[in-house]
């Protein structure tokens, strides 16, 4: 069966780094846009990054541009998410999406806090 499973969050001090990673199975991960999203606790789910199939394009939220950095390696069927300069209000659940056309595949998340 589909499975999309997030790793790499835990707590952070402000500006620091940390890498998500979210591993993919039973679906072609190659042919599917991969997206990060994020939601924090009283807010909407927001997306954070996508990148393309092949990885050859990417986009970013405004607020994330310049520190955030999605990535995938579709020999192994992972999506990464480098996240630096990390601020108290980037903590969240961060989640794992796989969209093509109509599909749309969600990890169960892990949990990024920034705090000192």
């Amino acid at each position: 069966q589909v499975q999309l499973v997030e790793s790499g969050g835990g707590l952070v001090q402000p500006g620091g780094s940390l890498r998500l990673s979210c591993a993919a199975s039973g679906f072609t991960f190659s042919t599917y846009t991969m997206n990060w999203y994020r939601q924090a606790p009283g807010k909407e789910r927001e997306l954070v990054a996508g990148i393309s199939s092949t990885g050859g394009f990417t986009t970013y939220a405004d607020s994330m541009k310049g520190r955030f950095t999605i990535s995938r390696d579709n020999a192994k069927n992972t999506l990464y998410l480098q996240m630096d300069s990390l601020k108290p209000e980037d903590t969240a659940v961060y989640y794992c999406n796989a969209r093509l056309s109509i599909v749309n595949y969600w990890g169960q998340g892990t949990q990024v806090t920034v705090s000192s």
